[in-house]
């Protein structure tokens, strides 16, 4: 073989990092004293691991090999001694594809193995990385077991310093139940963040659980989740970020297989909507990819995340029932996670419904707390559309529900099928108008005049008039778009500046309908009142293009350069008009 083209693969396809060595070299050292213990339940198990003088050396307890087996394993890519007679990877072993001591050459140049199996004699194999190897008698080993020497690479020298591997030893296997030393210093810890020890108080449990999260992942949770999975023989425990998540940043966690850490950053174990909690997991059952830093798609990881999403909705539920006031304090910090979950699921949309606090425009209420007192939940889609109308609406008292946040208007669309009774209603900027009230027909005979003048003045800016009687008085004009409006005008000015392909494109999805935004004079406003009986033309349109611009400013509308021309030509002409009187 190309020994060198197998290392390539391996550095640039494969591991996303060198430091994978020091993880492939103690899984095989828990793997040879995992195989012994099967024969020899009392068998020690031990992993020294040695530097200085240039080379690593690891020392393992294990079960050893015969020169057969040597030939056999160490020098065919892909075999490996954790198969059974079928070729199937065997359970009880942390590694399955043959390929791990391989990766030594991605930081050494040359790989010794030494080793004894039983009463054999000891045996020594030597692989270098121009794809040769020798085999011959190893020096005499008092012990059974196998040592495995690095001899480092140039340039690669540093991945063969104490502090390297110490530091690599330690975040790999910290947590295996099988002590591992570097030049006798100890790297495996007491207690792994999934298990429970007896005697330990729940306090000192969790002020050992936040340490670890704070070391780990450098945060002091909000809450700390236990984790259980039977059929994946998953234990662990989910973190609760104490701030707030970004929903679209890539959410990692930390698994361990059989105790080994296979990654810090394995995604797609927990649903998507669970990017506020930070998991770490020890697991048997579950597959690694080849790389060992990912986990293998399959039905047993879709039952996993299945299971370990509703582990999480449990904990939310259980918190709204026994501490109301942390549930509040969750929502504060992570309301867009469950909004995302409660769009598809009923028990997160009721647990919302009781607990979360929407924007109306009668001040902060939840669902429920708003259906208690106006009966049907009224809801504008968009929060534009809801600053333009939330304090008409509010003076006409008609309360309704902002839905133009993420999820919000889903929410409210499903809202209905939590159970009979709950009405829910969508209101727009055309519906609003129509809910206002007409002029007494003496009054609508009167402005005519005006309304006619408004027109013909608004008629360039693609703006209908309309006089009607609304609270508050104080209001003059009031500017209504609704969502669909506002969409046909972008298609009909996009097909107006498009060539003939796009303009035809564009043309297929406006309609026949002539709609356009409605410009609401109020009747009740004294200046309306007295710029409808105004005999000058010329500053009925000066008012008028006044007041238009006034009711885009108060509806958060942006101003296109024909709003501005109107702007600029109605403050000059006012102003002009006004030191003209006062001469």
């Amino acid at each position: 073989m190309d020994l060198r083209g197998i290392v390539d693969l391996l550095s640039h396809h494969l591991y996303a990092s060198p430091r994978v060595y020091v993880r492939e070299l103690l899984q095989n050292a828990v793997d040879a004293i995992t195989a012994r213990r099967v024969l020899d339940p009392g068998a020690p198990g031990v992993v020294r691991i040695e530097t200085g003088g240039g080379t690593l050396r690891v020392h393992d307890s294990g079960i050893g090999l015969t020169e057969q087996q040597v030939h056999e394993l160490l020098a065919t890519i892909g075999r490996s001694s954790k198969r059974d007679d079928l070729g199937f990877a065997r359970h009880e072993f942390l590694g399955q594809f043959g390929i791990g001591l391989l990766s030594c050459f991605l930081v050494a140049d040359e790989i010794r193995v030494s080793t004894r199996c039983g009463d054999a004699p000891a045996v020594e194999w030597v692989g270098h990385s121009d794809g040769h190897y020798e085999v011959g008698e190893g020096e005499a080993r008092a012990e059974q077991g196998t040592t495995v020497t690095l001899v480092p690479r140039r340039g690669a020298e540093h991945w063969l310093r104490r502090e390297t591997v110490v530091e690599l030893a330690r975040l790999f296997g910290s947590m295996l139940p099988i002590a591992v030393s570097v030049d006798g210093e100890s790297m495996t810890t007491t207690l792994a963040p999934w298990q429970r020890d007896g005697d330990e108080p729940a306090g000192g449990r969790r002020a050992r659980l936040d340490a670890y999260a704070e070391q780990v992942f450098g945060f002091r949770p909000f809450d700390v989740i236990d984790l259980d999975v039977p059929a994946a023989g998953l234990r662990g425990v989910a973190f609760v970020l104490p701030m707030p998540a970004n929903p679209a940043s890539r959410v990692a966690h930390r698994v361990y297989l059989k105790q080994m850490l296979l990654s810090e950053s394995i995604e797609g174990l927990l649903p998507e909507w669970a990017f506020f909690v930070r998991c770490v997991v020890d697991t048997t059952e579950l597959r690694p990819t080849a790389s060992r830093e990912a986990l293998y798609e399959d039905g047993l990881l879709d039952q996993v995340r299945e299971s370990l999403g509703g582990s999480l909705r449990g904990w939310l539920t259980a918190l709204g029932r026994t501490d109301p006031r942390r549930l509040r304090l969750f929502l504060d910090v992570h309301h867009l996670g469950v909004k995302a979950l409660a769009v598809h699921d009923d028990d997160m949309l009721r647990l919302i419904d009781q607990w979360w606090p929407f924007e109306t425009n009668m001040g902060p209420l939840t669902l429920a707390e708003f259906r208690e007192r106006y009966g049907v939940v009224r809801y504008i889609p968009s929060a534009d559309e809801f600053r333009q109308l939330a304090s008409v609406a509010a003076a006409q008292s008609i309360p309704v529900v902002n839905g133009g946040y993420v999820y919000d208007a889903d929410l409210l669309r499903r809202l209905p099928g939590l159970g009979d009774g709950i009405t829910t209603e969508l209101l727009t900027a055309n519906e609003l108008a129509m809910r206002l009230d007409p002029l007494e027909p003496e009054a609508e005979l009167a402005v005519r005049p005006f309304l006619t003048q408004a027109q013909r003045t608004l008629d360039p800016l693609g703006v209908e008039v309309l006089v009607r009687v609304f609270e508050p008085a104080g209001l003059p004009a009031l500017y209504l778009l609704d969502s669909d409006t506002a969409l046909q005008m972008d298609l009909r000015h996009g097909r107006d500046d498009a060539d003939d392909l796009w303009s035809s494109i564009l043309g297929s999805f406006t309609t026949s309908a002539d709609s356009r935004p409605q410009l609401v004079f109020n009747h009740r406003n004294p200046l309306v009142r007295r710029a409808a009986t105004l005999g000058d033309e010329h500053l009925v349109a000066l008012a008028v293009e006044g007041l238009y611009v006034q009711a885009l400013l108060l509806g958060h509308q942006p101003l296109r350069p024909a709003d501005t021309a109107a702007l600029n030509q109605s403050f000059l002409g006012l102003l002009e008009r006004a030191m003209g009187e006062s001469r």
